[in-house]
């Protein structure tokens, strides 16, 4: 997929406000480790994540969400008026229906005509949905168009702690680790045709490629309130994935590797960020990591990790940046920008 006429106008990104450690949760699980006779630190040891946000109890996915989209639109100057689709694209949502984007769209106050709707691909929702969006502008079917989601870890961190305690076994340890690695966070991508004029700067999608590997949709699955993760198995598999799409990424787009300056990866653990970065033949210093200090975020992850990069000016004007995300599934897209 290539595009000439849709930019990325804005982020906008919202965090939980309660940041809770991996020693706290270590000090919840301490009864299974003392039974598995594991010394504490192991957490942050294994994923190299010190902390994570958790909304307050009860706080509306919706309202996180639109927090986040209000504060990409106001970067730009647009409001949601403006708006031809907005996606919500999170893993969690409010109710099986309607749609969380629905209760979206009622605060901000889109136009009737507006595109209203959710998508679901793990955590590369939002990406899946800046494609969706990217692909009507393109076509000319809407000048603009807004994805949104919001993620919150509290809920099945506490359901898992629980059963974890029922459960003392290594082999629970094992398929639960990685549910404790979760962060809470908001996040808003606004993209558009590049014909608003309002001061800001605008980036330019240039393309983007996905590549499947559904033979292992099992190693990795939520259901209700228990989450079960191979982590060993999710990254050999997934690099491997990431591996080939890195390699269509560069074909679709005619470039070389080193054309890229700057790498937004999901944000997993250290581990995970290493053994990626490494497979891809890309330097650590090209990439800009958030999970220290957010945990992973799921679909708010990749697109609140490159606003606050933006922020800190390590994307600059003129870089090529490539968003690599890696998702259950297993899917990958991964998409080039011009920042």
């Amino acid at each position: 997929m290539k595009y000439t006429k849709v930019f990325v106008d804005a982020i906008g990104y919202e965090l939980g406000p309660n940041v809770v450690t991996s020693s706290e949760l270590e000090k919840r699980i301490a009864p299974m480790l003392e039974t598995l006779h594991l010394p504490p630190g192991q957490l942050e040891a294994l994923t190299g994540i010190r902390e994570r946000r958790w909304w307050n109890p009860g706080f509306a996915l919706s309202e996180g969400a639109a927090r986040a989209a209000r504060k990409a639109l106001a970067q730009t100057g647009l409001s949601a008026a403006d708006m031809g689709a907005l996606i919500y694209a999170g893993v969690c949502r409010e109710h099986s229906e309607p749609a969380t984007a629905a209760a979206v769209a009622g605060s901000l106050g889109v136009k009737p005509g507006t595109a209203v709707f959710d998508i679901s691909n793990a955590c590369l929702g939002v990406l899946n949905g800046m494609l969706d969006i990217a692909n009507r502008i393109e076509l000319g079917q809407i000048k603009a168009g807004l994805v949104v989601s919001c993620e919150s870890s509290r809920e099945i961190n506490d359901s898992m702690i629980t059963h974890m305690l029922a459960d003392r076994s290594f082999e629970c340890l094992r398929l639960s680790l990685a549910t404790l690695t979760g962060g809470s966070g908001a996040a808003a991508v606004i993209l558009t045709d590049g014909a608003f004029n309002g001061g800001h700067k605008k980036h330019r999608l240039l393309g983007g490629v996905y590549r499947s590997a559904c033979e292992h949709h099992k190693l990795c699955i939520w259901h209700r309130d228990k989450m079960s993760t191979d982590a060993t198995a999710v990254l050999k598999h997934g690099v491997a994935l990431g591996r080939q799409t890195w390699t269509d990424l560069l074909a679709e787009l005619n470039m070389r590797a080193e054309e890229f300056g700057k790498v937004i990866c999901h944000q997993v653990g250290g581990t995970h960020k290493k053994t990626v970065l490494d497979a891809l033949g890309i330097p650590e210093n090209k990439d800009f990591s958030t999970y220290e200090y957010l945990g992973n975020m799921g679909t708010a992850a990749l697109p609140a990790t490159a606003a606050i990069a933006d922020e800190r000016e390590f994307l600059a004007p003129g870089d090529n940046a490539a968003f690599l995300g890696i998702g259950s599934g297993l899917n990958t897209i991964m998409l080039g920008i011009k920042w």
